[in-house]
C-alpha cells in the first residue's frame, strides 16, 4: 500500500473540534487508520478537499455526510481514497527483492514440491498503484526458464485507495515511479507510451488487483493461503491494536513455509510473537514463529 498521510498541517485550535474528532475515530474503525492528536491537521486538510467537492459548508455537515445520508459509504469510500495516497516506485528495496529471489524463492519451491504442488502465490498487500506486484511479476518472469520452469504462480496485489487501484491496473508508469529499473527490464517489459512508459500484457497477466481493507475480517478470513505476504510501510499507520489484528489474519493467511516481507524501517518487536524473524542477506524476513519457543528463536 505505501500509504501516506503526508502533507501541510492546518494549525486547529485546542482542543480540536468534536466533529473532526468523531470522522478520526470513525476512520480507525472502518479501516484501523489512526490519526494522532498531532496528525488532525492533516486529516482536516483531506476532509477539507471533500468539502469543497460536496460544498459542505461546516464539519458538521461533512460529518453528516459520511454517517447519516444515503450516500455515507461512497462518501468514506471517497474519504479514504484522500487519506491513503501512495508513494513508491519500482525495485524499491532491492535488497529485500534480491533475498527473495536467490534465498525465500528457493526454499519455497522445495516446500511446494513436497507437497506435490508447482503453484506459487504471492500477496502484496496495500499494492498503492501497482509498482511493488508488477516488481515482484517481473522477477519471477525472469526465473521462469530456470527456477520457475514448469511452475505457475499468482500475484494477489489489494489496496484500499481505489484510485491507486486504477492506476495500478492501467499499467502506465512516469519518470518517478521508474527511475530504478534497470535497463534490461526496460526494453523487456515495457513499451513507450508517450512521455510515460507501459506494462506489455506479458506483465499485467497474471495479476489480480482488487480493493481490500485490511481491516474487513471477513474478507481478510476469506483470502486463499499465500506462500509470501509483501505489505511494506503499510502498518505504520496502524495502532499496536490494528496491527495486531491485521497480523493474526496475516498468520492464518500464510502457508506453513511461507513468509512475509515489511518495509525497511519496520518490526515486528514487541507487536506479535506469532512470527519468528529471519535474518537473510541485506535484510530481514518474517515466518511463523514455532509457538513454543515464540520469544526467544531468531534467526535460521
Amino acid at each position: 500500500m505505501n500509504h501516506t498521510t503526508a502533507g501541510t498541517a492546518l494549525a486547529l485550535e485546542n482542543p480540536p473540534p468534536s466533529e473532526l474528532v468523531q470522522i478520526r475515530d470513525l476512520i480507525y474503525q472502518v479501516a484501523g487508520i489512526f490519526h494522532p492528536d498531532n496528525k488532525l491537521g492533516l486529516l482536516f486538510d483531506r476532509c477539507s478537499r471533500r468539502m469543497k467537492v460536496l460544498k459542505c459548508g461546516s464539519l458538521a455537515e461533512y460529518l453528516d455526510c459520511l454517517v447519516a445520508r444515503p450516500t455515507r459509504q461512497t462518501e468514506l469510500t471517497a474519504l479514504l481514497n484522500e487519506i491513503t495516497i501512495g508513494e513508491t516506485c519500482f525495485f524499491r528495496n532491492l535488497a529485500q527483492l534480491e533475498a527473495f529471489r536467490d534465498v525465500v524463492l528457493p526454499r519455497m519451491l522445495e516446500a511446494r514440491s513436497r507437497a506435490s504442488s508447482r503453484r506459487l502465490r504471492i500477496w502484496s498487500a496495500g499494492c498503492s498503484t501497482g509498482e511493488e506486484p508488477y516488481t515482484l511479476r517481473m522477477l519471477l518472469l525472469e526465473e521462469s526458464q530456470r527456477l520457475l520452469k514448469n511452475w505457475s504462480f499468482e500475484i494477489l496485489a489489494t489496496d484500499l485507495n481505489e484510485r491507486s487501484l486504477a492506476h495500478a491496473r492501467a499499467g502506465i508508469f512516469g519518470s518517478h515511479s521508474t527511475r530504478r529499473l534497470a535497463q534490461p527490464y526496460r526494453d523487456r517489459y515495457f513499451i513507450p507510451a508517450g512521455e510515460k512508459l507501459q506494462l506489455k500484457a506479458s506483465v499485467r497477466t497474471g495479476l489480480n488487483f482488487s480493493r481490500l481493507n485490511l481491516f474487513d475480517d471477513a474478507r481478510m478470513a476469506y483470502m486463499k493461503p499465500v506462500d509470501a505476504i509483501f505489505c511494506c510501510n503499510v502498518l505504520i499507520y496502524f495502532d499496536l491494536r490494528s496491527k495486531r489484528r491485521v497480523l493474526e489474519h496475516f498468520h492464518k493467511n500464510l502457508l506453513p513455509h511461507g513468509y512475509l516481507f515489511l518495509g525497511q524501517s519496520e518490526s515486528l518487536y514487541k507487536v506479535s510473537n506469532e512470527f519468528r524473524l529471519v535474518h537473510l542477506p541485506g535484510t530481514t524476513a518474517y515466518i511463523k514463529a514455532d509457538r513454543p519457543q515464540a520469544a526467544g528463536r531468531q534467526g535460521l
